[in-house]
This record gives structure tokens, sequence and C-alpha cells, in this order.
């Protein structure tokens, strides 16, 4: 049933859930995260979390429902790209898989603040000081979290860049900056772990993911395949 459907189907269908993943991923990091998390002060941090605490939420659902729709652009993207090399098509599947764990697991430690606040025998059992101290360390560990889920998404990114660069039915383009994509993640990534004191400049290069992703999805919407192109791959591959 899933070949008999039009590959431009799923590329729309892939495309739209890309650009849904995307906008739900910045406003989650920037618009919820980034205005309740303030950088270095402990104590304003939990303020703020105190008293928007729905706010903060909301970020953890959107983010969930980012990652529930990682599932099928997964299995969209296995499909359109199977004709190239089915066992690279799953290798990248495999690395996207354990990314979304990876960030679905790492959403938990954002509930632990909310559980700590809703309880104020926790603030008078670790007192004041060390109370907002173990929250913010919480939130940085989240971010460690989510830096480490973004090295398995960098090696499909590079997976996924090598099939789009040969498939012949997306543009080449693409899978350049895919390819370039996946290597910013794991500069990003690894410079964190290895070197964090050059983190600050690396993380810049993230910008090129943010183009890259939103210019795969775009033109999944837009244009989606090239169907004679796509016909003789599949056919070949058959």
């Amino acid at each position: 049933m899933i070949n008999k459907t039009s590959p431009q189907t799923y590329a729309r269908i892939c495309g739209i859930l890309y650009l849904i993943i995307i906008i739900t991923g910045i406003l989650g990091q920037i618009l919820v995260r980034g205005s309740l998390i303030t950088t270095g002060d402990a104590a304003s941090t939990v303020n703020n979390l105190a008293t928007s605490s729905s706010l903060w939420r909301v970020g953890i659902a959107g983010d969930l429902l980012m990652h529930v729709f990682d599932i099928p652009v997964m299995l969209i993207l296995y499909v359109l790209l199977k004709p190239v090399n089915k066992y690279l098509a799953i290798l990248g599947v495999l690395f996207n898989m354990i990314q979304t764990a990876v960030l679905v697991a790492n959403k938990s430690i954002l509930i632990i603040p909310l559980i700590l606040l809703g309880n104020p025998e926790y603030v008078e059992a670790f007192g004041t000081t060390q109370f907002n101290a173990m929250i913010y360390l919480l939130t940085e560990i989240h971010d460690y979290g989510f830096i480490l889920g973004l090295i398995f998404f960098g090696f499909a990114c590079l997976i996924y860049g090598y099939l789009i660069f040969w498939s012949g039915y997306l543009p080449k383009i693409l899978g350049i900056m895919l390819i370039v994509a996946g290597l910013s993640y794991l500069a990003n990534s690894f410079t964190l772990i290895l070197i964090p004191k050059y983190y600050e400049i690396v993380f810049l290069f993230l910008v090129l993911c943010l183009i890259a992703e939103l210019s795969l999805s775009l033109w999944l919407i837009c244009k989606g395949v090239n169907i004679s192109k796509w016909n003789v791959v599949s056919l070949s591959d058959e």
C-alpha cells in the first residue's frame, strides 16, 4: 500500500511535518526556555519558572509533540531515499531514532523543576540557595542532553545529505546543505564536550543547520521530487 502512494504526496506530508518540527523547536527553545531561563542567575530563573509554570509546561508539551512528528518524518524519508541505497536509508533512520529517543528522555529533566516547585517542603529541605542552584543545574543538564542527542542527528544528516545528493530526483544543493548541517551539529556538540571555551563561537554555525533544514522542508512542500527521475531510480532499485 505504501508504495502505491505518489512520492509527491509523501514529500509534501514530510515537508509540512518537518516545518512544524522546526517552528515548534524554535518556539520551545527561544520563546519558552529562552525567556524563562536567565543565564547565570539561578534565583531569577527559579522565580520565572514559579510565576510562569504554565508556559514551561506548554514548552514541554510542544517539544514532545515535535518528537511525535519525528516518527512519520523518519518513515517518509526512508521511503523517499531507499531507492538510492536501502541500507544507508535504514542507517539514517536508526541514527535519527536514537536522537529522538535521547531527546524524549531528556524532557523528563524539565519536569523535575515543576515537581520541586510544587512542593514547599523541598525548599525547606534544601534551603533557598541550594534549591535554586539545583533547579538551575537541571536546566543545564537538559542543555547537555539536547547536545548529546544532536550528535546522532548530525550523523543522520550526513547520511540523508549523501542520499539526497546522489538521488537525482532531489537537488544536489539540498544534499550538500544537509551534509554541512550534519557537520555543524557534530562540531557544535563535540566542541561543548571537548573544548567548551570555544562553544559560543561554534554555536553560530547552527544557523547553517536551520537554513538547510528549512530549505529541505520548503522544497518538499513546494516542489517535492522529480517524478520522472524518481521512476527511473525506483525501477533500477527493484
